[in-house]
């Protein structure tokens, strides 16, 4: 029985992540999840979703924490170092399809990056 509300549960919070072409917070998705669930099992199964790269973080300039599943832009799926755009005037947050290139020291390993610009995006301009 828990397993299966745990599956209807991932099933759900993919749903929502997947309906959406913007990254949402934890709280938004729970607000658009067809069934119950508590806070801590939607954080866990973000998380899971985040190590098994069906889901990347987002933690904005304020601080927040958004999840997004990467869409196809163009037909070619959006690169994984990629920007991400806040919308300080509708609030939301969109990866945006550029691949951001870096280099950093010899010995270094990069496993995570965090590239988030503010402004107004292209719908509210």
């Amino acid at each position: 029985m828990m397993k299966r509300r745990n599956t209807a549960t991932q099933e759900a919070v993919l749903s929502v992540l997947t309906s959406k072409r913007k990254a949402m917070s934890q709280d938004a998705i729970v607000k658009q999840m067809n069934i119950e669930a508590d806070k801590a099992t939607i954080y866990r199964i973000l998380n899971r979703f985040c190590e098994d790269e069906i889901v990347h973080k987002i933690v904005a300039d304020d601080g927040k924490q958004y999840f997004a599943v990467c869409v196809k832009c163009d037909e070619k799926q959006i690169p994984k170092h990629h920007f991400h755009f806040r919308c300080t005037k509708c609030e939301t947050i969109e990866c945006l399809p550029t691949e951001i290139e870096f280099s950093v020291p010899e010995k270094y390993k990069v496993k995570q990056m965090n590239c988030v610009l503010v402004g107004i995006c292209k719908d509210c301009s």
